[in-house]
């Protein structure tokens, strides 16, 4: 698990990025934060299109961003919302952390209320498709 600074570090950034979501459709701002095990973060934001198959969800446009600079190998993601409760990854975005992130990678949550909720990936997502499963 991650520490108490890292965490709030983590946090705080998350928070930053949730700022710069574009979501004009939901009004749902939802900001990530992926720190890497050399402890480099990639922010990320969810991004609405008005046809909604479009949009992409913070968690995954930090993990695309983080993959694109070359990394590989990472701790933790903070994910953050304008929600009174904990704002799990979606379905697709745990599947897509899974394979690029790892089932270990710790989750860190924290609501508006300042609450904080950590599970690691696997408890989210505890039978994940990987590539076993296409042998």
């Amino acid at each position: 698990m991650v520490r108490k600074l890292d965490k709030e570090q983590l946090i705080s950034k998350a928070v930053e990025a949730a700022r710069k979501a574009y979501a004009p459709y939901s009004n749902f701002h939802v900001g990530a934060a992926l720190i890497t095990k050399s402890g480099k973060i990639y922010l990320g934001a969810n991004i609405e299109n008005s046809s909604y198959g479009l949009t992409i969800c913070a968690e995954r446009t930090a993990a695309f961003r983080a993959v694109l600079e070359g990394e590989k190998e990472f701790d933790a993601i903070a994910i953050v919302s304008d929600s009174e409760d904990f704002t799990p990854p979606c379905g697709a975005c745990r599947q897509v952390l899974s394979e690029l992130c790892g089932k270990d990678l710790s989750v860190i949550m924290n609501n508006k209320k300042g609450e904080i909720k950590e599970m690691t990936l696997e408890e989210l997502l505890p039978f994940s498709f990987d590539k076993e499963n296409l042998e």
